[in-house]
């Protein structure tokens, strides 16, 4: 009996789970165009659906039992979901970095809730998601909502999902002539490469690095320099 009672209990949690990250893919299947560009005022209009997935986050604590793809996967939606919160909370607004809260930055304000605890976006990116995955594909999950930042994707993350999508994303960037201008002899590349320069080189260089994802075959001697970071707010 309590066996069957605990597999119920599994299968309870695991349907809520998967109806309530649908509920998050269903929001950015409707208000992100496959470009990353966000309708934030329609969004707006939909925020109660947000606040359901957010209640979710706020009593759910990823338990270690999970696989680590479920766990980054649960981080990286909490990430862009209560990123998408701040900028609907304080919409309209030309960029995140007018964002401010008794002195603090969008990314140091304690207001993102997850199983009973309050973080900072901060927290969740840099003391969870890069210090327990390392993982460099983390940096085109989480959104700053910014018109530098990879785009926003508009799936949610799941177990089954999360590396083939991180991957995709991560094609899609380092390929985006917007964001990285790339030639066999010269590179113009984010400043994510160069903010998280150790992230990127664990395994070789930055041009190791690009040349995993680039459709554009790089030099190991290519030049090496860095965008301007354009924080203007990636909606419409």
């Amino acid at each position: 009996m309590k066996k069957i009672l605990l597999s119920l209990i599994i299968l309870l949690t695991f349907s809520q789970g998967y109806s309530q990250t649908s509920i998050f893919n269903e929001l950015l299947q409707k208000h992100v165009t496959k470009d990353g560009i966000v309708d934030y005022k329609s969004f707006k209009t939909n925020e109660t659906k947000l606040d359901d997935f957010i209640s979710y986050l706020e009593k759910t604590s990823p338990a270690s039992s999970w696989s680590e793809n479920k766990q980054k996967a649960f981080w990286i939606n909490a990430y862009n979901a209560y990123t998408i919160k701040l900028i609907l909370g304080n919409y309209p607004l030309k960029s995140i970095m007018d964002i401010k809260e008794e002195g603090k930055t969008a990314w140091k304000i304690p207001f993102a809730k997850v199983g009973g605890k309050t973080y900072t976006l901060d927290h969740i990116e840099h003391q969870i998601l890069r210090k327990d995955f390392s993982d460099p594909k983390i940096h085109v999950g989480v959104n700053c909502a910014s018109g530098s930042c990879p785009k926003l994707g508009n799936t949610a993350f799941t177990e089954q999902n999360v590396e083939a999508e991180l991957t995709r994303l991560m094609k899609d960037f380092v390929n985006d002539s917007s964001r990285n201008k790339l030639s066999k002899k010269k590179v113009q590349i984010s400043s994510i490469f160069d903010w998280f320069k150790d992230d990127f080189t664990k395994n070789g260089s930055i041009i190791d690095f690009l040349n995993k994802y680039s459709d554009t075959e790089i030099s190991s001697k290519a030049k090496i320099s860095f965008l301007k970071y354009d924080w203007t707010l990636n909606g419409k």
